[in-house]
């Protein structure tokens, strides 16, 4: 019988000069996680390479991996050891020429839970994901650990209530989000830097509140070519107050106590999900409401 109670940890980096150093990188905080009594260790969204979306090459198609594959072996192995769970974000290679941003989930006996492939794959200036990433075909997906049942969304899902709806409606007590999001390093306005992590924050801070679900966001740090990333990695009550934060710029270990006991109380508090109307719901299947 385990406790309500779990505590979690988002690992909070700057990429460093290859996959095995960055690898290694993620390990060592892993172990240091741990050590502090995490019991589930979130990284950051690709975090064995450079965010190499900035610019359509075909080079880093030679970091993809397939999943399961090398980088989840390793981690099965130091979760075995350390009887942790750990979500981490690969570049997955699935068959010659079709490739995902995919979420791999061990377990703390190192069982292989299974992967989430990135659903919503943006396309603008510095994120030109739809070059690398095929959308996922997947689903929404939970995974039940030995500490809490999570559900796995990346970066660009953070946007999207549906997609946080869907995962938290399959039983999802924590959403985890890693994350690569930041500035133009260009942009020195203040002003505009606070209001895009503004935005960013209060979108999942509303994820957490409509669905009395936790919800953590593990971003990276430091400045790559022209993005300068924002970290502030964060965990959300399932009332959307943040119980634990990193700093912009700073390299961590976030930690942070989830008692489980508090969803049933929001929920019951704030019975948004007893109060849906799912039978009007139909019309979210269009793209848009043309008027008719």
């Amino acid at each position: 019988m385990h406790s309500d109670n779990v505590t979690i940890a988002l690992v909070q980096s700057r990429s460093r000069s290859t996959p095995a150093e960055n690898m290694a990188e993620a390990c060592m905080k892993i172990r240091e996680a741990a050590s502090s009594g995490a019991r589930i260790i979130c990284l950051q969204e690709l975090f064995t390479t450079d965010y190499f979306c900035q610019t359509e090459d075909y080079g880093p198609f030679d970091y993809a991996e397939t999943v399961p594959g090398p980088s989840t072996e390793s981690l099965q192995v130091l979760a075995r050891e350390l009887e942790v769970v750990i979500v981490a974000s690969l570049f997955e290679r699935r068959a010659p020429g079709l490739h995902h941003n995919t979420a791999a989930v061990i377990d703390a006996d190192g069982g292989y839970l299974g992967k989430y492939r990135k659903m919503h794959i943006p396309d603008d200036p510095g994120f030109y994901e739809k070059f690398y990433f095929t959308p996922g075909d997947l689903g929404y997906k939970v995974f039940r650990t030995r500490y809490a049942t999570i559900g796995v969304l990346i970066c660009w899902d953070q946007w999207y209530p549906e997609a946080a709806r869907l995962t938290a409606l399959k039983g999802a007590e924590i959403l985890f989000y890693p994350t690569a999001i930041g500035w133009a390093a260009s942009e020195h306005s203040d002003e505009v830097r606070n209001s895009q992590r503004a935005a960013w924050k209060t979108m999942q801070l509303s994820h957490a509140i409509a669905n009395g679900v936790f919800v953590a966001a593990a971003n990276r740090v430091g400045t790559e070519g022209e993005l300068e990333f924002w970290g502030n990695s964060f965990v959300s009550d399932p009332f959307g107050q943040v119980v634990a934060e990193a700093a912009h710029q700073n390299e961590s270990v976030l930690l942070a106590t989830c008692d489980r006991n508090r969803i049933g109380f929001y929920r019951s508090h704030w019975p948004f999900l007893r109060d849906r109307r799912i039978e009007t719901y139909g019309e979210l299947q269009r793209r848009f409401l043309d008027e008719m």
